[in-house]
């Protein structure tokens, strides 16, 4: 009966095979593009090139070692895409720059929105800006010299100024037969709403193109506008912004100056990339890594973890400083030294746990004021229920490993203390790191790994002593 089954499991193995490798560079193109290189075939490289999106690009440029970076840049030439360079990790990008030669950068910026462009110059010296900037037609130079003019990780500079709008007194008629009348240079490459303004460039409502098409002409604009509009100031946090299209789903969103005058366009694309690096940053500092790619070098990493790693050394002579207290206890019963790293070990797993749940829910705005104190409730109690759990494991192994009831009534305690302020630490410090202006992502980690030890620690070993001796 099995054997009917092996072809099914099979065909499931492959399928979950695949599934694995979906929107991987295939290694085999992969190869062939780098012996292209190496045999300096700039025909067979364009050629193996063509297929790929611009993102796919990237990550090839991104994987390679500098030295096949560099002479691949250099054989692809002219046929180097300004998308290649916006989907580039900030870690190679001034590599990559810098192997271009200014004919190349110069048609590559100029492909470029000026959202992409702004994303490209900012962190460049003044030397590199300006190569960049005079790269650009006047008017394009303007548009991004005004956004770097907003502060850095703000929606002005995250917008886009090109920008498709309409009179409020328009129909869907004048709407079409300006978008029809319009040439290539006027309209973006891609946009997802005509923006109606009032007579003072006040935004008042977003147009839909699949409305726009399906409505008759002489229907106004104000009759279609979408029910869900949200304007966007200027100098809002990018963060902010993220959070408004993931709150409200919205394809794009006008950005306003601080008269409420339009001045550009924020879509989904720019946000969803702001909350992708959101979500990466705070799994990065969580970890104590700070930012960071693949492609930094060892000194960049090494001086970028050293400083956690020196706060977790003084956490843990912290909880050692506990540990000396009860030296003497510790002499007279060695079971304690080898039962006690598996209190601390539990406690500091929980209380990740709960720090991970609450600094996730704060970065969504989904832990707030109104109900900080229930979902604290909720994880002492976890916590609890946890901990009596385990405790009922320990207790037992204490008892069958050591034969002493009374070491397992010990540890069974402990672990029922430490699991117990493990889900209050981990809710409780993030909530105040927050509250006192601190990324609880970049801090909460240390605070709550000494927390856990120490109470861990004290709770065993300060019952061990009462009990035992």
């Amino acid at each position: 009966m099995s054997d009917e089954f092996e072809p099914i499991k099979e065909e499931a193995k492959i399928e979950e095979e695949r599934s694995d490798e979906a929107y991987e560079l295939d290694r085999k193109a992969v190869s062939a593009i780098l012996y292209a290189v190496d045999i300096e075939d700039q025909a067979k490289l364009i050629e193996l090139m063509e297929p790929l999106h611009p993102a796919d690009i990237a990550d090839l440029l991104e994987q390679v070692n500098a030295f096949d970076r560099t002479r691949l840049i250099r054989l692809y030439d002219r046929e180097f895409d300004g998308d290649i360079l916006s989907e580039l990790d900030e870690s190679i990008r001034d590599e990559v720059i810098a192997v271009l030669t200014p004919q190349v950068l110069t048609q590559a910026v100029r492909d470029l929105d000026s959202d992409d462009v702004v994303d490209l110059v900012e962190d460049m010296d003044d030397t590199q800006q300006g190569a960049i900037l005079d790269a650009l037609e006047d008017a394009d130079r303007l548009a991004v010299q005004q956004a770097l003019s907003y502060p850095e990780f703000s929606a002005g500079r995250l917008m886009q100024r090109e920008v498709v709008m309409a009179p409020e007194h328009w129909t869907v008629g004048d709407a079409i037969d300006h978008l029809r009348n319009s040439s290539e240079e006027d309209l973006p490459d891609q946009f997802y709403h005509i923006v109606v303004v009032d007579p003072r460039l006040h935004p008042v409502g977003n147009v839909t193109l699949g409305k726009l098409m399906r409505s008759r002409r002489e229907v106004p604009l104000l009759d279609i506008v979408e029910p869900t509009f949200q304007v966007i100031p200027a100098t809002q946090a990018e963060s902010d912004v993220a959070y408004a299209f993931n709150q409200y789903h919205l394809i794009s969103a006008p950005v306003v100056d601080d008269e409420g005058r339009l001045i550009g366009l924020i879509t989904i694309d720019d946000a969803m990339a702001v909350l992708d690096e959101e979500h990466e940053e705070d799994i990065m500092r969580l970890a104590g890594v700070g930012e960071g790619s693949l492609s930094d070098r060892v000194v960049e990493t090494t001086k970028r973890r050293m400083p956690w790693l020196a706060v977790n050394l003084v956490t843990s002579i912290a909880a050692s400083l506990v540990i000396a207290q009860f030296e003497m206890a510790i002499a007279q019963i060695v079971a304690l030294a080898v039962l006690m790293p598996i209190v601390a070990s539990m406690g500091g797993n929980a209380g990740t746990q709960s720090l991970t749940v609450a600094v996730r829910a704060i970065a969504t705005k989904d832990l707030t004021g109104s109900n900080v104190w229930r979902v604290i409730r909720r994880e002492v109690l976890v916590g609890l229920v946890n901990g009596i759990l385990f405790a009922v494991v320990m207790g037992v192994v204490g008892l069958i490993w050591f034969g002493s009831p009374a070491l397992g009534y010990v540890i069974a305690a402990a672990m029922v203390v430490n699991m117990v302020v493990a889900g209050f630490a981990g809710t409780v410090i993030p909530v105040i790191l927050d509250r006192v202006g601190v990324d609880p992502a970049l801090a909460s980690g240390a605070f709550v790994t000494t927390v856990t030890d120490v109470v861990g620690f004290f709770a065993f070993l300060g019952l061990a002593a009462a009990v035992l001796l």
